[in-house]
């Protein structure tokens, strides 16, 4: 999905007016007025797309009910537009700053000391069940061998995740638990991004800023500044090198969705795979 099919959707969707593009990745985000509204990929032939939207909106009603400082739904549920689930959010005030790792730490404590909710179900959080679909996606972009070693690697890290035993107790977690899904407002750090939330290893959620540090050139004194405000740091666990790299994986193959029509991520994607394949964990990785 690039920018032109997604202002498709939106005007398909009523919103013909003049509309800021926030972010395009998994989903397309605009700004209209005081709404956020969130294009999804076409969910034809893929309905978890559209259970993942519906979900969603659920979580935000659950967070609010909870405590937990969370974007909010503007409309109970998504619409389906030309089979693009559509969502409607809240417009959040201007951030007073840029959020840091050390905003996340409060919100994932609050989520983390939360029972799973009553009104509907978490998934787990397949952190590699997106690779197929990103793989097929880049298509002949990409050297087969590379995505046939992506998927080797899946098959591994999930047999190993699916036997860790956890230092923390499982449940509620965000599942892509990053500054840039934290908003600071006027009223302090809100999470945003809620559609990876699953029930699951509460390691998911700490892994994310520890593989930032080595591989997305996180400062270590922020790294620092986040595990003092969460109380532990995940690297003490023996478990962490496997969702780590079950991480890296999902990481490389979702790189890889993008090639056909970027060859920046195409090259990035290729010095991504490289680094795998020769175990070297300080190689940096880039946005393209």
């Amino acid at each position: 999905m690039d920018e032109m099919r997604a202002r498709e959707v939106l005007t398909a969707a009523g919103f013909s007016g003049a509309a800021e593009l926030l972010a395009l990745g998994e989903n397309a985000v605009f700004a209209a007025g005081d709404l956020v509204i969130k294009v999804g990929r076409d969910a034809t032939g893929h309905p978890e797309l559209r259970a993942r939207a519906e979900r969603e909106v659920a979580l935000a009603d659950w967070l609010a009910a909870s405590g937990v400082p969370a974007v909010r739904a503007a409309e109970r549920e998504p619409r389906l537009v030309e089979g693009h689930p559509v969502t409607l959010w809240h417009r959040l005030p201007d951030a007073v700053r840029p959020a840091e790792p050390r905003d996340l730490a409060p919100l994932l404590t609050r989520v983390h000391a939360l029972p799973a909710p009553t009104d509907f179900t978490l998934p787990r959080r397949e952190l590699l069940g997106g690779v197929e679909r990103w793989l097929t996606l880049a298509g002949d972009a990409i050297d087969p061998a590379d995505a046939d070693y992506l998927r080797e690697r899946r098959d591994g890290f999930a047999a190993a995740a699916a036997a860790l035993v956890p230092r923390l107790p499982p449940g509620p977690i965000h599942g892509d638990a990053l500054p840039r899904n934290v908003h600071v407002g006027p009223d302090g750090p809100v999470l945003v991004d809620l559609e990876t939330f699953s029930a699951d290893l509460r390691e998911h959620d700490l892994v994310v800023l520890a593989l930032s540090r080595d591989r997305y050139g996180l400062d270590p004194a922020a790294y620092d500044a986040f595990t003092t405000a969460y109380g532990w740091d995940v690297r003490e666990w023996e478990g962490c090198a496997v969702l780590r790299g079950a991480r890296e994986t999902a990481s490389c193959a979702w790189v890889s969705q993008h090639a056909p029509a970027n060859p920046k991520a195409l090259a990035e994607f290729r010095r991504r795979v490289a680094s795998l394949r020769e175990g070297d964990s300080e190689v940096r990785w880039y946005p393209f």
